[in-house]
Formats: structure tokens, C-alpha cells, sequence
């Protein structure tokens, strides 16, 4: 337990985490990959290069230090913060490492500021939230070991089959390597990738959304090819899957995580929105449903740029066949026959207006897409008056950028 002054001082430090977050967790980690490389193998490098790490970390330590005398207030973070690190391996040892180079950051970006004793209340601080995170991941790589099918650490999976979807997505369907049964999920989760790219330094680590029903003998993942925009390179993971990986190859994969899941404890109305790749949580959920014979009201909307990207068209079609599931395109900029879809709502953008038209106003929605799109639906659906326990997402990033 912390004493009240601890509390105390690490409330005080608030407004300084507030300005200088960004600059701390920065320099957070340039010192603990120059001392520790071999942590370069834990981390998306992608995300370094665009700042997200940062961002994340430093809402995490803000949000941390605004209620560190009562942490149970941050558990839905904490949370899904340790799904994400069970999926990726890290281990408590690591802890130390991080909180030693948290501290130093600290003192570095704030001087002569970081006096004696805030820097003793931020390792006692520190030493207080590692241990939450520590306990419930330990929790979660003990479910996922003893789950039936379940296992710890990576896995080997042969590709049995590789579709494409579309111009930008491909399927994966993975079987175990050793024959032996996998454990179930629940739809909107995901599996995270430990691959050795050709080239690559370091290892890459990718979480990717399990794109079918569970209950079958395989896994499916489905794989945007991330081409580089806005002077960043081609996505290393996504290219090397869809450009090398071919049937009879193996991939490594940590057992299914996620806090992203598909509700069945109520029977309120579901509205599905999904832009471009972020659809294949939703697909999972919406085949899982029909699986299942749910009768209550469904709604999925899709957003593309076009019809040639728009993956799975053809299954929603199928199970908009059934009478509580109705299926609407939005098309960015629809080309040749797009706006003869028999789906097709409107070109542009999903909107407020759309959302209204369409969804049931008691429903639970999930959503997941690029960025821009969370963000628009994210607001969209708060502008609605949408309570927060009926909004539902999955987001690989910082969850702040949905509500700058």
C-alpha cells in the first residue's frame, strides 16, 4: 500500500505528466533500446517510427498517476493493456527493466524538477502498478494455458489454405502443427504472430483479428497488404504474408486474446460498422450469430474505398438472407457498377444520418477501422447520446486518438 504522502506527491506531478508525457516516454525509449536491444524483438517498430508507443505509454502512466489512490478506477485499461502483453510474451522480469528506465527518463526530461522525493514516489508508485499488470497477466497466461486447447507462449500452425478476398485481403487458415486441439475464442478477439522476417533484424510480433466462427478445427486470419503511404514503408509483416507465405508454411501464434468481444448476455440489437480491414472481428461475430440462430435484430454497415477492396461481400450477402439481418455498403468513391450493389446506402462516408436511418436506438454497437474511421464513428455514436457500456471496440492504438 502506498502511503498518503506518496499519493500525495504523485498526484502533484500530474499537470508535469500532462506536458511533458510525450517527451519522457520518448526518451523512456530510446534509453531502453540503446540498453537493452534485445527487447527490439518485443516491439513494433512501425508504431515507434509513427509515435504511437509513446502516445499509448504516456496516456497510460498519466492515467495511472490521476488515480493512483484508487488504481481500480483504470482496471478496464489495465485490462486490455495486458491482453496485448499476454498475447505478446512480456514477462514480469521485465517489469524492473521498465521501471528503472521510466525512472531515468523522468529524471532526464525533468532535471533538477525530479527532486529526491518525487523521484522515491514514482519508484514506489511504479512499483504498485507493475504489480497490478504482473497479477493480471499472470492470470491470463494461466487461462490461456489451461483452457482446453489452450497453450503458453508461441505455437506452430501450418497454412492448410490461403484465399484472397479481395485486391487487399487474404485469408489464412491455420491448423495446428502438432494435430492436437486449439482453444475457442470469442469472437472480436485476435492472435498475435512471433515471425522472422528475411532481412529483419529483429522479431516481428502482429496481433491479427480471427476472422471466422470459433468452433472449428482451424483458425482464420485475414490480412490487409499494407502498402506504405505518407513516406512509411510497406507494412513488414503484412507483405511478407501475403507475398511469401505460402500453403504448407508455418507461422508461430500465441493464444487467442482480446477484450474486444462479442456480447451474448442481452438481447439488445446489434449494429455492426466496419471499415476496410477492420471488418474481420465483425465478420466473426456476425457468422457467429447466425451460427448460433440469434433472432434479434442485426444491422451491419461496411465502408470501403471500392468494390474491388471490399472483402467477404458475398458471405454478408448469404446472411443478409435471413429476416433479422440487414447489410448496408458505403462505398468512398464507388467505381463501375459499385452503386448497383444491392446493398449499396451511399457513397462517401458513414455518418450520423446513416447510422440513424439504420440502427435500432436501444442497440449495442461494435465497430473497428482505420483511425479516421473509429474516429468519426466513435464521436458520431457519443453525439447520439450512445452510453458508454452500448459502444463497443477494438483499436490497435492509443485509444485518445478517438476522441482528439
Amino acid at each position: 500500500m502506498l502511503s498518503t504522502e506518496t499519493k500525495s506527491i504523485i498526484l502533484s506531478t500530474v499537470p508535469v505528466l500532462e506536458k511533458h508525457g510525450e517527451a519522457i516516454t520518448g526518451r523512456f525509449y530510446h534509453i531502453l533500446f540503446s540498453e537493452h536491444p534485445e527487447l527490439l524483438n518485443l516491439f513494433n517498430q512501425t508504431n515507434q517510427r509513427q509515435g504511437k508507443q509513446q502516445t499509448a505509454l504516456a496516456n497510460a502512466v498519466y492515467a495511472a498517476a490521476a488515480h493512483i489512490d484508487n488504481l481500480s478506477v483504470i482496471l478496464p485499461v489495465v485490462q486490455r493493456i495486458a491482453e496485448k502483453h499476454r498475447a505478446l510474451g512480456v514477462t514480469p522480469d521485465q517489469y524492473p527493466i521498465v521501471g528503472e528506465t521510466l525512472l531515468k527518463a523522468i529524471k532526464d526530461v525533468l532535471g533538477d524538477a525530479a527532486t529526491p522525493e518525487i523521484m522515491d514516489a514514482w519508484a514506489q508508485a511504479y512499483g504498485a502498478i507493475a504489480d497490478v499488470f504482473i497479477s493480471v497477466e499472470q492470470e491470463l497466461y494461466r487461462e490461456a494455458a489451461e483452457q482446453p486447447g489452450g497453450w503458453r507462449g508461441f505455437r506452430e500452425f501450418i497454412v492448410r489454405d490461403k484465399v484472397k478476398e479481395s485486391e487487399a485481403i487474404t485469408s489464412f487458415y491455420l491448423e495446428p502443427a502438432d494435430g492436437k486441439a486449439i482453444a475457442s475464442y470469442t469472437p472480436g478477439q485476435y492472435l498475435t504472430f512471433l515471425v522472422q522476417v528475411p532481412g529483419q533484424p529483429y522479431l516481428q510480433r502482429r496481433h491479427y483479428s480471427l476472422s471466422d466462427a470459433p468452433g472449428k478445427p482451424y483458425y482464420r486470419i485475414s490480412v490487409k497488404r499494407e502498402a506504405g503511404i505518407n513516406g512509411l514503408p510497406d507494412g513488414i509483416v503484412s507483405t511478407y504474408l501475403h507475398d511469401t507465405v505460402q500453403t504448407g508454411d508455418k507461422l508461430q501464434a500465441s493464444a487467442p486474446a482480446g477484450d474486444f468481444k462479442l456480447d451474448t448476455t442481452n438481447n439488445r440489437p446489434i449494429v455492426l460498422l466496419s471499415g476496410g480491414v477492420g471488418m474481420t472481428p465483425l465478420i466473426s461475430m456476425a457468422q457467429t450469430l447466425a451460427e448460433r440462430g440469434d433472432t434479434r435484430p442485426i444491422v451491419y454497415i461496411h465502408s470501403a474505398i471500392e468494390g474491388s477492396v471490399h472483402a467477404f461481400d458475398q458471405q454478408l450477402r448469404e446472411l443478409a438472407q435471413q429476416p433479422n439481418f440487414s447489410y448496408h455498403v458505403v462505398y468512398e468513391r464507388p467505381q463501375g457498377e459499385d452503386e448497383r450493389h444491392p446493398h449499396f446506402a451511399k457513397s462517401g462516408f458513414v455518418d450520423r444520418d446513416l447510422i440513424e436511418r439504420l440502427a435500432p436506438a436501444d442497440a449495442t454497437f461494435y465497430f473497428c477501422g482505420p483511425t479516421p474511421y473509429m474516429r468519426a464513428v466513435y464521436k458520431t455514436l457519443h453525439a447520439m447520446g450512445i452510453e458508454e457500456d452500448r459502444i463497443r471496440f477494438e483499436f490497435f492504438g492509443p485509444t485518445s486518438q478517438l476522441v482528439d
